[in-house]
């Protein structure tokens, strides 16, 4: 929690948009490492990202296979820090009090990573059956 606190006292005038551009791209690798360093859900994507792209490898898959993989893992990765983002704002408006629309806020958010990561499961068992199918 103190990492949260901290966090966000560094960005005092978050309220405001920055009009330096590298400034910008600070404040967005910052929002990456917090939730690569917060979330455990995303180091775990990030693993099976990882395994994926070296099974593609391995496989040798065509290159708009790998593209196809590649945006699927973004599309990922990209709704689980949505997903985080959301359920800091959720949990910001609420304080420690329970509020069935932030229940429904927070559920549904997770609820479309877990579709997308569904849908990722379904892409790769696509790309990669067919190729270990020839491997026997």
């Amino acid at each position: 929690m103190e990492k949260k606190l901290h966090s966000l006292e560094n960005r005092k005038e978050s309220y405001k948009t920055s009009s330096n551009v590298l400034k910008s791209f600070k404040y967005a690798f910052s929002g990456i490492s917090y939730v690569l360093k917060t979330s455990r859900n995303f180091k775990i994507q990030l693993i099976f990202a990882v395994t994926c792209l070296i099974i593609g490898f391995s496989l040798q898959i065509s290159l708009s296979d790998f593209v196809i993989l590649i945006a699927t893992i973004m599309s990922v990765l990209i709704l689980e820090i949505l997903n985080t983002s959301i359920e800091s704002i959720v949990d910001l408006v609420v304080k420690r009090e329970f509020s069935s629309l932030a229940k429904i806020s927070k559920d549904t958010s997770s609820g479309a990573v877990l579709l997308a990561s569904i849908h990722s499961v379904i892409i790769a068992v696509y790309i990669f059956v067919p190729k270990i199918k020839l491997l026997f």
